[in-house]
């Protein structure tokens, strides 16, 4: 049996449990034993990298890579050193 939470991270409620019997009626009129995904109200959701702290770090890298670049380093010595295209330096360096 496809296992919903485990492939793709998301938590699975049968409908019947949380929702009342109309409101499931006309769900059905659009789609009929299939696995939706209901967002979140924007006001509701996370920025990326918020929750597990990924957007704490690359902030730090960016403003690290900001300041090593002002002191003198050249961008293809920054993408040697973090292991990113000198593209991609260029563009937070931009940023």
């Amino acid at each position: 049996m496809f296992d919903i939470e485990r492939s793709v991270g998301l938590s699975y409620r049968n409908a019947k449990e949380i929702l009342p019997a109309y409101l499931i009626e006309e769900i059905q009129r659009y789609v009929k034993g299939e696995i939706i995904y209901i967002p979140k109200q924007d006001e509701e959701k996370i920025k990326w990298g918020i929750k597990n702290g990924s957007r704490k770090k690359y902030d730090k890298r960016n403003n690290d890579i900001r300041e090593l670049k002002s002191g003198g380093m050249t961008i293809d010595e920054l993408a040697r050193v973090y292991y990113l295209s000198a593209d991609s330096i260029r563009k937070i360096l931009s940023s």
